[in-house]
């Protein structure tokens, strides 16, 4: 698997299962969603690389769930592709105007899909994600998993791998705590907050005297990682 996972949000069992055996063939992870809720549940939880998104959904619909996590700033960044029956250009027009970054009418091959999945992926992929990032001598390598240094590689649990991972990503920009756990943690697992106080404390010892200090303390506020002084 090339470690993108794919949220296929139909209510139409037949096209989740058309679209699923496309992405794996493709090397995708995917996951499935029936509705809009079930489909919020698992983005917020999951936090899929792209949303495949059905304009028509029993209850709330694909465009308005469009909208939402659009609205919503752990959510805004996730690239959406509506899958559609509908043709008229006024709809094509809405969808992207909520948001959607690509419009598929149905029917479609798998093949197209694919193609427009990539190219979208493509230009929603942050540096850090697929591409190795360096900060002064630091260089978090997504593919390898691996954190290294001129003085060579640094040992660290899973969830400090993540916040590193998130931080050389998001650079010079305070979160709250309350943000770390949702973009760190995922929004739907409970975890107190200060639990983001100790797996900062374990990451900045797992950086080492020589690049602790990129992980500021902002008081009453959060963190932020920055090369520049606090």
């Amino acid at each position: 698997m090339n470690g993108k996972t794919v949220l296929i949000v139909d209510d139409e069992a037949p096209i989740r299962e058309m679209i699923a055996v496309a992405l794996e063939m493709a090397d995708y992870n995917y996951l499935e969603a029936a509705d809009a809720r079930e489909a919020h549940a698992l983005i917020v939880d999951k936090k899929p690389d792209l949303v495949l998104l059905d304009w028509m959904l029993p209850g709330t619909s694909g465009v308005e769930l469009a909208r939402r996590l659009k609205k919503e700033e752990a959510t805004a960044d996730i690239p959406i592709i509506m899958l559609t029956a509908k043709v008229e250009e006024d709809n094509k027009i809405q969808g992207l105007e909520v948001g959607a970054d690509d419009y598929i009418t149905k029917p479609f091959s798998p093949r197209e899909l694919v193609a427009r999945l990539k190219a979208v992926l493509r230009r929603a992929t942050p540096p850090g994600v697929d591409t190795p990032i360096e900060v002064d001598g630091l260089t978090l390598d997504p593919v390898g998993h691996r954190v290294t240094t001129e003085d060579g590689p640094l040992s660290m649990g899973p969830t400090e791998y993540r916040l590193l991972q998130f931080f050389m990503t998001h650079q010079e920009r305070v979160y709250t705590r309350s943000q770390l756990l949702d973009q760190v943690w995922g929004g739907n697992v409970y975890v107190e907050e200060r639990t983001v106080d100790v797996h900062i404390r374990r990451l900045r010892k797992a950086l080492g005297e020589k690049y602790d200090h990129l992980i500021q303390t902002v008081r009453g506020t959060g963190y932020r990682f920055s090369t520049k002084a606090a």
